[in-house]
């Protein structure tokens, strides 16, 4: 991929934007795994948003915020500190529910992130954005877009960011949808496996079998999943 001018409202722009996204969107949905979707989300952020020399992922869930992709280790860093602190355009972006947080000089003092805007500083960050990527019932997301330099995000890249986060959202609900999917049917095929070795070794019918394998995992506290996989590799009935 290379990078494109994005320095005017030209439709002529918008038409290589809209294309670019159309490329983006085949790449992220031929990822074969979540981790595979996120990382390529950065990236292509990095390329497409002009000004962007970083971009990260970060999540909210429960309080407890999470690093999942960036494009560098300074990204990683920049993360961290908004996790420390509980402070940033990307962590209010994500607790707040807001489309679109920015600071657009990071060598001005800033009132409401008094404390993460230093941090980011030292860091050799300029300017950066954070874009609402996804929602669930109990986790919000963020895309962090960083530049080295102050005031590059002006009102098209702040358009086209957040175009791309809600582009990367679908196709990152598609992986996750089709990995919850997956991880369905393994375990399906753990516990039928089990439920057949429990009928064959131990003489349980169907129902037993498969009453063994729930009261096992509610008595112990673990998966249905790992008490059906205890089985297929000991041949033992679960006590």
């Amino acid at each position: 991929m290379s990078r494109w001018p994005m320095v005017q409202e030209s439709g002529d722009v918008w038409e290589k934007f809209a294309l670019a996204l159309a490329d983006m969107a085949r790449d992220l949905l031929a990822q074969d795994s979540v981790k595979g979707t996120l990382e390529r989300i950065v990236e292509h952020a990095s390329v497409l948003i002009n000004g962007c020399d970083e971009a990260g992922i970060l999540t909210v869930r429960r309080g407890e915020v999470s690093a999942l992709a960036a494009t560098s280790d300074v990204v990683r860093m920049a993360d961290r500190i908004q996790q420390d602190l509980r402070e940033g355009p990307c962590f209010d972006a994500v607790t707040e529910r807001q489309q679109l947080y920015a600071i657009e000089d990071l060598r001005q003092p800033h009132e409401k992130w008094s404390r993460f805007a230093p941090e980011l500083r030292k860091l050799g960050m300029g300017s950066m954005m954070g874009f609402l990527l996804f929602t669930e019932d109990d986790e919000l997301g963020a895309l962090n877009v960083y530049s080295h330099r102050p005031n590059m995000f002006d009102e098209t890249a702040q358009r086209a960011g957040w175009i791309l986060a809600s582009h990367a959202a679908v196709a990152l609900s598609a992986a996750r949808t089709h990995q919850q999917l997956s991880h369905a049917l393994e375990t399906r095929h753990e516990i039928g496996e089990a439920m057949g070795i429990l009928m064959e070794r131990h003489g349980l019918s169907e129902d037993n079998a498969f009453n063994v394998l729930k009261k096992a995992s509610q008595d112990h506290n673990i998966k249905l999943r790992d008490i059906a996989r205890k089985v297929c590799e000991t041949g033992e009935r679960p006590t």
